[in-house]
């Protein structure tokens, strides 16, 4: 019988695979390169390894990133037991995959997704495991039709898991995707959880796994509508310039980042989150009733399907 672990690593190295090949044909330009890595021997408090995937310069993706990583290590970072303190220094095992694509079109939204399993061996206690992740989406540019559908294929997936499951976990993602300095969501949302094992091992891997699955059909069709979309200086300056939201989020907020970098990960894999490009304006503010302006409107919790 396979063993917990063997059998989600097992499903997160071929999500990658699936993943990777759908996006290489909806580009249709470029392809992934794979950097296989491992942690120094000599580096005793962390072992492990993964395989980073970064498609540049594509005629749909500007780059995509998707990373498969198993690591441990020997004491739980703070970003990891700051809502589990009995958890503190304890032996732990991180299993995921996560990906972040950057479309050069600045009407094709921004989108994250991510799948992982944690489990920790806590001193005289028994293993304690979780899963968690989910996907969002950052357009610049929205189209209703885009986020309904979006939101219509994450509310279908949770819905064999029950009836308030969607809207526990799109809640979770408005709040957690909420940049409190700016006062603003940082897209549409979507999908977030975590700290899931109330529902025992096999209920918890199949959600997972359809997080994972849906990711693609959420996405790929956004991607065909709108890929072809034409735009202008202005478009792709005001995009250059939302993706510095993006770059605040990951850089002060977001738990996988911070986990990553307190646990002494590979700083190349963590943060390749970030755009290729951007930039930064100080005291920028689009015209009013401009399609820049717009935006703004889309930038906090909404019930969309």
């Amino acid at each position: 019988m396979t063993a917990p672990r063997d059998a989600v690593e097992m499903y997160l190295r071929g999500l990658q695979d699936r993943i990777c090949a759908a996006l290489e044909a909806a580009d249709g330009g470029a392809r992934f390169v794979e950097d296989a890595w491992m942690r120094p021997h000599a580096q005793a408090d962390l072992r492990g390894g993964g395989c980073t995937r970064v498609l540049k310069d594509g005629a749909v993706f500007e780059q995509a990133g998707v990373n498969f990583s198993h690591v441990e290590g020997t004491r739980l970072p703070p970003a990891a037991t700051a809502q589990r303190p009995q958890l503190a220094g304890a032996a732990w095992s991180a299993l995921g995959v996560s990906l972040v694509l950057h479309p050069r079109n600045p009407y094709v939204p921004t989108t994250h997704m991510n799948v992982r399993w944690f489990e920790a061996s806590p001193a005289n206690a028994d293993p304690v495991w979780w899963f968690g992740g989910g996907f969002d989406l950052t357009p610049f540019y929205p189209f209703d039709a885009d986020v309904v559908h979006w939101h219509t294929v994450a509310r279908d997936l949770c819905q064999p898991f029950g009836a308030d499951v969607y809207a526990k976990y799109k809640k979770w993602c408005d709040d957690y995707f909420f940049l409190k300095h700016r006062g603003e969501t940082r897209g549409v949302g979507g999908l977030f959880f975590d700290d899931l094992n109330a529902w025992g091992f096999e209920r918890s891997f199949a959600f997972q796994q359809a997080v994972g699955n849906g990711f693609l059909d959420a996405y790929l069709p956004i991607v065909e509508k709108r890929k072809a979309t034409p735009y202008v200086e202005r478009e792709r300056e005001f995009q250059l310039y939302r993706r510095g939201r993006y770059v605040e989020f990951n850089l002060v907020y977001d738990r996988g980042t911070l986990f990553g970098l307190q646990s002494g990960g590979r700083a190349e894999s963590i943060l390749m989150s970030l755009p290729p490009r951007v930039r930064f304006e100080y005291g920028y503010t689009p015209q009013p009733d401009s399609p820049e302006a717009r935006l703004g409107q889309y930038l906090k919790p909404r019930d969309w399907v």
